[in-house]
């Protein structure tokens, strides 16, 4: 039996994130938009490709490498940030990832909270949000 493809469930906003992640502010002004917009009561999803796509991987574990100046202290990893933004608005937040950008770059185990996505089914994405954000650059 073949298994049929989940449809995109109808968001507001869908966010693009691409390209290098912590080169920019991209990733924290993201993820403040994703979390201000849930806030307000919108569907979110966030698809990211490109380097982005390391950002959820299950490598990163819950916590940075520590801080050798401020030892004490402990850093979430994005992954984690993710994970708890998708546990909190289950409903309502869809993190997706590119499976063919993650795997060239080694990142293909993720996050059990996201899904990959072959990059041709893209479209279906940005026709299932009302507005699509690109934030990035391939």
């Amino acid at each position: 039996m073949a298994l049929m493809p989940r449809p995109v469930p109808r968001t507001d906003v869908l966010l693009n994130l691409f390209g290098a992640p912590h080169q920019t502010d991209l990733v924290t002004s993201a993820l403040r938009l994703a979390a201000a917009l849930l806030r307000r009561g919108a569907r979110v999803q966030i698809w990211t490709c490109g380097d982005a796509t390391r950002l959820t991987g299950a490598a990163l574990g819950d916590t940075k490498p520590r801080d050798y100046t401020d030892l004490g202290r402990e850093h979430p990893s994005t992954a984690r940030i993710v994970r708890e933004l998708i546990e909190d608005h289950p409903d309502r937040l869809y993190w997706y990832v590119c499976r063919f950008c993650a795997a060239e770059r080694g990142a293909a185990d993720q996050i059990p909270q996201v899904r990959t996505r072959a990059p041709f089914v893209f479209a279906e994405h940005v026709n299932a949000a009302d507005k699509s954000l690109l934030m990035g650059v391939c």
